[in-house]
């Protein structure tokens, strides 16, 4: 086994974890990830944008209450406000590290999408904001001479510290070699869940992984209930499946069911504006039944806010499909994970060493359902949080226990614990739920980890997850944002966030 030493170890290398290493210096910062960063990161694939409270007429007080609203009232509110009220600056701190977010005549060029009651969602280079913010990430932190950017090293665990903390993780190169990273500081940034489900818009890295580890090692986790589902995901047979960013329909597109019908008229005051967790339950309903559901763009695409969205056309057009011409096939897809591991207001966990920010923290913004694009403003806020709290504080020796974890092998398919896994968790712990269907596949779930070897670690570590999801998933007996239980269809105030 190989041996690396670092002051500060920062797993993932998306928005989060890049404005960790940015703003931790002059601490010396390693970022880890398992592929090329703009093949491993959710940051690439987010085409929405960032929504920030810029425009005319709008405010931190609006975002906010629209942040609320979609959380159903589990949201913390001072959390939310928190990173609301830093969003002006995170917009300008991507446009000194190089991000061009579009413009127009009147300055920002300002997009409406569901739940906002403002047009406040910034994009750079279209509908590509998530691959043009990682770009100028990567290049400005190329120029940073305390960051060192690792790429091939998979992290498999966290290592324990002789004081019950954390003291850096254990990973594989690409040849299968075993490298103990030991660390003084820890920063997981390892994104979202999507691949344990059959259906996902994430990349295949997005596992779960890091929340399992910290899982794994006792770390306190809340929300696993709540994965939000995308409504407009372009429906084939890839793996991911394409996003169709809900930019669209903030432009005028619109849903239709198998009879030419519009699927949200009446469905919502909302309408095709709806939050992502009504609309997502209103397509994945009629999948269940056996019917299509379209997103009729034509109207866009036939106008000049056609060149708003090329990926979008590109998307389209690779799939043999004219967006100006014909509505396109979608299905609902596991896009967010809106629970993760605890973190304090400066991205701490209570492991000490731990830390956290981006999509596998759980900060408390979202509640049971996130705001359209929160996601990139929590990431540039949260990681410019947690490295400037590293930045600030004193470096403090760990050391690993005198017999760190070295299993022969921590390998598994790079879809989360193969297709019986990702079958059982689209069946159960879809947009909609029942107790039954969750008892069962909990039983599922579990003959599944009893079946594994013992060296099978993140098969194991993965399962071990979903297995927790589930068991919130039944111990929450009500419905609620992104988790609606169809025998208990109604919010239980009790159970609202105080």
């Amino acid at each position: 086994m190989s041996s690396i030493d670092t002051d500060v170890l920062v797993v993932g290398a998306g928005a989060a974890g890049l404005c960790a290493a940015i703003s931790a210096a002059p601490r010396r910062v390693l970022v880890v990830c398992a592929d090329d960063p703009r093949a491993a990161s959710s940051t690439a694939l987010a085409q929405g944008g960032i929504a920030a409270p810029l425009g005319a007429g709008d405010s931190v007080r609006s975002q906010w209450a629209d942040t609320l609203t979609a959380g159903c009232h589990t949201s913390d509110r001072r959390a939310a406000l928190r990173v609301i009220r830093a969003a002006g600056e995170a917009v300008r701190f991507l446009t000194r590290v190089g991000v061009r977010f579009d413009r127009g005549e009147s300055g920002w060029r300002m997009h409406l999408e569901a739940g906002h009651s403002h047009a406040r969602v910034l994009h750079a280079e279209g509908d590509r904001t998530g691959s043009a913010i990682l770009a100028a990430l990567l290049a400005h932190v190329a120029g940073c001479e305390h960051i060192e950017l690792l790429s091939g090293l998979r992290v498999a665990a966290l290592l324990e510290g002789q004081d019950g903390g954390i003291a850096g993780a254990l990973g594989f190169d690409r040849e299968g070699g075993a490298v103990r990273i030991g660390a003084r500081e820890t920063v997981l940034a390892t994104g979202g869940l999507g691949g344990l489900f059959p259906f996902t818009t994430n990349g295949h890295h997005a596992n779960g992984d890091g929340l399992a580890m910290a899982l794994s090692r006792g770390a306190r986790v809340a929300g696993l209930e709540f994965i939000q589902f995308h409504p407009t995901a372009l429906k084939t047979s890839e793996d991911p499946v394409p996003l169709l960013t809900e930019a669209l329909r903030g432009a005028g597109a619109f849903l239709l069911d198998a009879r030419g019908n519009r699927l949200m008229k009446g469905a919502h005051p909302l309408g095709d504006l709806a939050p992502r967790d009504v609309v997502a339950r209103a397509v994945w309903e009629r999948g269940l039944q056996g019917e299509g559901v379209w997103l009729d763009a034509t109207a866009v695409f036939g106008s000049e806010h056609a060149g708003e969205f090329p990926l979008a056309l590109h998307t389209c057009r690779s799939h043999g499909l004219d967006p100006a011409r014909e509505p396109l096939p979608i299905t609902a897809a596991a896009h967010y994970h809106m629970g993760g591991i605890v973190v304090d207001a400066l991205g701490r966990t209570d492991l000490p060493g731990l830390w956290a920010c981006g999509e596998v923290a759980s900060t408390g913004m979202h509640g049971a359902n996130r705001l359209a694009s929160n996601s990139l403003l929590e990431a540039v806020v949260c990681g410019r949080t947690v490295g400037e709290s590293l930045a600030r504080s004193s470096p403090v020796r760990r050391v690993p226990r005198a017999k760190p974890l070295t299993p022969g092998d921590a390998s598994i398919d790079p879809h989360g614990g193969g297709v019986r896994l990702r079958a059982i968790m689209g069946r159960c712990m879809g947009p909609l739920r029942e107790g039954g269907e969750l008892q069962s596949g909990l039983r599922e779930l579990t003959a599944l980890r009893e079946s594994l070897a013992p060296e099978a670690l993140t098969a194991r570590q993965r399962l071990d997850l979903s297995i927790a999801m589930v068991q919130a998933a039944l111990s929450r007996r009500e419905s609620r944002g992104a988790h609606w239980r169809s025998d208990f269809p109604h919010r239980d105030p009790a159970a609202d966030a105080r």
